[in-house]
């Protein structure tokens, strides 16, 4: 079992030393799954604990806090993607005014020395850190050379001749290119969690939702999509999904809305994972609910006709929990 920190007061949470890998991993694509796999396999090699260190916020997150970026997977997907890589802690660091001015020195004595005790540390290209991003691989080298570690970076990772990252794969989600994405991330996009309580106007219109929230982040999809549902029963169950704010009856928070094809059952508290397949169109505000219904229909439809014709995933999905 994987053990969660968040701060960086504290005692050391590595007795015997560490493996430490370092980065955003929003989304878990195969760019951070290759430089996770790395430190753990080192750890392993070592005998001593593998650390998978991230920020939440995420930095850009803290210094847009009015017009927040938006993410590929909650917090709660993060920590247990690491986790399912191997990693035995995991260090989703409170980014705030306090961390933002810390120096290179600070950080490395701070985190990495003193509550990771680190022997080695990994990063992917292009890592910088510390107070206005000052520090980069070569501080981080000397640094550790000072404190009894090494450090290194894993080569980027290319796929069809693309360097991968979250920024093209939310690029291609954006555009509808959920085949492009998936090659990214090695495994189709999907979100997941439990199933929470809505206001039930759904069922009132015979549309009846799985509800999941994106954990208060902005999410990088909004619209109506073809989906599919896992974890209900052994195959994925085909349904069409909203994601947005529901603007046609005031909503505000992002909302991840599954209408389940064929599908009679109380799902609430259940963890459920929603595979998107095809983008169907933009989210609407409509003049009324009758209007509303008109389009669900057509949209229905749709979905029904495009999962039809879509191929089964090629690559695996994982039910994630981001409540």
């Amino acid at each position: 079992m994987s053990r969660l920190f968040r701060d960086i007061a504290g005692g050391p949470l590595c007795a015997d030393g560490s493996v430490v890998c370092i980065g955003a991993f929003d989304g878990l694509h195969l760019g951070h799954q290759a430089l996770v796999r790395h430190a753990v396999a080192r750890a392993r090699m070592l005998g001593v604990d593998a650390a998978a260190l991230s920020f939440e916020p995420l930095p850009r997150e803290f210094f847009a806090a009015a017009s927040p970026p938006p993410r590929l997977g909650p917090v709660r997907a993060k920590f247990e993607g690491l986790r399912g890589l191997g990693a035995d802690v995991v260090g989703l660091l409170r980014f705030d005014a306090r961390m933002a001015a810390m120096s290179p020195e600070a950080f490395v004595d701070a985190v990495l020395v003193q509550r990771l005790r680190a022997r080695e540390v990994w990063v992917g290209p292009g890592f910088r850190f510390g107070h206005k991003r000052a520090g980069d691989l070569a501080t981080l080298q000397a640094l550790g050379r000072e404190a009894g570690f090494i450090a290194g970076e894993i080569e980027p990772l290319v796929v069809d001749g693309e360097r991968v990252s979250s920024t093209h794969i939310r690029t291609a989600l954006v555009a509808g290119d959920f085949e492009h994405a998936a090659r990214l991330l090695g495994r189709p996009y999907a979100v997941s969690g439990r199933v929470v309580r809505g206001q039930q106007l759904g069922r009132t219109l015979g549309y009846p939702t799985a509800n999941l929230r994106f954990g208060g982040k902005v999410p990088a999809l909004r619209g109506i999509y073809a989906t599919r549902v896992h974890g209900i029963g052994d195959t994925p169950r085909p349904s069409v999904s909203s994601f947005g704010t529901r603007p046609t009856v005031g909503g505000v928070e992002p909302l991840l809305e599954a209408h389940l094809f064929d599908f009679d059952g109380d799902l609430y508290g259940r963890r459920i994972e929603v595979e998107f397949v095809a983008r169907l169109r933009d989210e609407e505000k409509f003049d009324d609910l009758p209007s509303l219904v008109a389009q669900m229909d057509l949209d229905a439809a749709q979905a029904r006709a495009v999962l039809a014709a879509a191929p089964s995933p090629r690559y695996e999905t994982s039910t994630q929990d981001d409540a």
